[in-house]
């Protein structure tokens, strides 16, 4: 019986599952990288349909043609829905919108190496289907009506209970694009430290990687829409979680907080059963209205745990979740800023005092203001987020500096930092060079020629 079909029948097994991913030898930590991107027509700039036409590509094409490149389909109801390589994977997102989970992997190095690879290969996949693709938060030009609609059935379900608890949970779905990285803990001490300083400088990774101030072809006001979509999306599975600062924080509390939030779906032999708005407690005792009698399997809780967004979210493994899609050298960037500031002791020490006198209204506040402000965020009275961005990126450096992981040319990961550096010392974010841009152009038109991959 595989792990994944084991029985869940007490709250201490979801428990050790959780703890089962620490990992106590710290050169076995990884580093896994993600990114989204929106796909459009060169032509006109119109997404693509899942099927296309008989003139037009569709997303399923983009699909079949990296298939040709060595990537294994994934199919659900006939289908391709993903594709897999090298521990590596290509999914779609509800609206289309095309995403790169990495493999985990020991080095910056290694993961900027396969996220050039995978991009050198979307652009030969572009000029065969005559497609771009592009790097922003949020879509600058479609309405919520315009975005196609991907055949996966999860999305089907999460698009009908979206609006029952959030204006804007259907944009999040639809219209959004993030760049994110996963790290690894040595402990459930080292958790709960790097979950608080995750937690504590994700407004400043908003403001750093802010780059969505467009909605439906103008200025909507902020830097990051994306950022500020999440905050009216779902309250119970998305947010700062203040719980995780209190006294008694762990992987119980953490699975306590998941067992409260209601679920989607469970999946039974390849297909997707609606239990929008149920509770996984009810599913534990048999008593879960989708399926009476029947009791959750690991597998279940997996795919529980996936459907929480917050701003950092714990698996086995922790994901950073606060940054915009954004263009080539900040996919790399990200994780450089994590690993910098979480994978070295003193760095991370240096992270935590930075943080550790930070308040949950504090951080609640940055937390709504970065998306509109950016780099002009303010914390600690009148102090800017540029101002912070100078502190956390003098740590990060430190922390890739003493991890001391060259490259073949003997460069350290250090070099990854370079664009945020030039937004620290600058204090514009991405959105602010877009925003400059469409002021003098009047339209959003130089995004899909100045700005895709």
């Amino acid at each position: 019986m595989s792990d994944n079909s084991i029985l869940i029948e007490n709250k201490g097994q979801l428990v050790d599952h959780l703890a089962s991913g620490v990992r106590p030898d710290r050169s076995t930590w990884k580093i896994g990288a993600e990114h989204e991107k929106f796909v459009f027509h060169l032509s006109d700039h119109a997404p693509l349909s899942y099927e296309g036409t008989d003139k037009l590509p569709g997303i399923k094409d983009v699909l079949l043609a990296f298939t040709d490149k060595g990537w294994e389909p994934v199919l659900e109801n006939g289908n391709i829905i993903a594709a897999t390589r090298d521990g590596a994977s290509l999914s779609l997102e509800p609206g289309g919108q095309f995403e790169l989970s990495g493999a985990a992997l020991s080095t910056i190095h290694n993961t900027c190496d396969e996220t050039s690879l995978h991009l050198k290969e979307a652009r030969e996949v572009g000029q065969e289907l005559n497609i771009g693709f592009l790097g922003l938060g949020f879509h600058p030009d479609l309405e919520r009506s315009q975005v196609p609609v991907m055949p996966k059935a999860r999305y089907g379900i999460m698009r009908a209970y979206m609006p029952k608890v959030g204006s804007l949970g259907l944009d999040m779905m639809l219209r959004t694009c993030t760049v994110q990285v996963n790290i690894d803990t040595e402990s459930e001490i080292d958790m709960i430290e790097k979950f608080r300083i995750g937690l504590a400088l994700q407004p400043l990774a908003t403001a750093l990687f802010a780059n969505s101030p467009f909605t439906e072809g103008k200025l909507n006001g902020f830097k990051s829409r994306r950022s500020h979509v999440w905050t009216d999306t779902d309250p119970d599975r998305c947010g700062m979680l203040p719980f995780v600062f209190e006294d008694g924080m762990g992987f119980e509390r953490y699975v306590d907080h998941v067992l409260d939030v209601p679920m989607y779906f469970v999946r039974r032999n390849g297909q997707y059963i609606d239990a929008s708005g149920q509770s996984f407690r009810d599913f534990m005792a048999g008593k879960l209205p989708a399926l009476p009698g029947e009791l959750p399997t690991m597998e279940d809780w997996e795919d529980h745990l996936t459907t929480l967004f917050p701003e950092v979210r714990l698996k086995k493994y922790m994901e950073m979740r606060g940054a915009d899609g954004g263009p080539w050298a900040r996919l790399c960037a990200l994780p450089a800023f994590w690993v910098g500031l979480l994978y070295d002791k003193d760095a991370q020490s240096a992270a935590w005092d930075l943080v550790k006198n930070w308040t949950v209204p504090d951080m609640e506040r940055m937390r709504l203001e970065a998306p509109k402000l950016g780099l002009e965020a303010t914390w600690q009275g009148s102090k800017t987020f540029k101002d912070l961005a100078a502190e956390a990126l003098k740590i990060a450096d430190q922390g890739l500096k003493a991890r001391a992981k060259l490259s073949s040319s003997g460069e350290t990961e250090q070099g990854f930092l370079t664009a945020l550096w030039e937004s620290a010392e600058s204090g514009l974010t991405p959105a602010d060079l877009l925003i400059e841009k469409y002021r003098e152009t009047g339209s959003t038109e130089f995004l899909y020629s100045d700005y895709k991959y």
